[in-house]
């Protein structure tokens, strides 16, 4: 699976206009707030993205500990630390990510971490 190729679901702490800029590169997102899970609990999100075949992209490490500790079922997490900081430099680090053509296999998480244009990316396969 191709990141670019993929559908996502963003969660509440993803920058409307983080999405918007996605959209307009072609990509399949949509936002917890357009469906009507605003408020909702990481659970719920994380059933909602596999029953749509969606990668959640977050900034909340609350994912990873319920795919490992809660053992729920997930297609993929792409985790963009740190979180909260403005759109243009999540879209930074989001550019960077896609330019590396990542072939991944669900389930997987993706960590990408930003310090100033250094991104690190790190990749775990489940």
């Amino acid at each position: 699976m191709n990141l670019r190729a993929a559908a996502f679901l963003a969660d509440e702490n993803i920058h409307r206009d983080v999405v918007t800029h996605l959209r307009s590169l072609g990509l399949e997102v949509s936002h917890v707030s357009e469906i009507g899970l605003s408020g909702a609990n990481d659970r719920e999100i994380l059933r909602q993205a596999v029953a749509e075949n969606r990668i959640i992209l977050t900034h909340d490490a609350d994912f990873g500990t319920l795919v490992f500790a809660g053992a729920e079922p997930f297609v993929g997490i792409v985790y963009l630390r740190p979180g909260h900081i403005s759109s243009t430099f999540v879209i930074g680090t989001l550019e960077t990510l896609f330019r590396r053509e990542l072939d991944l296999e669900p389930p997987f998480i993706v960590v990408a971490e930003r310090r100033q244009q250094l991104v690190t990316i790190r990749i775990r396969r489940l």
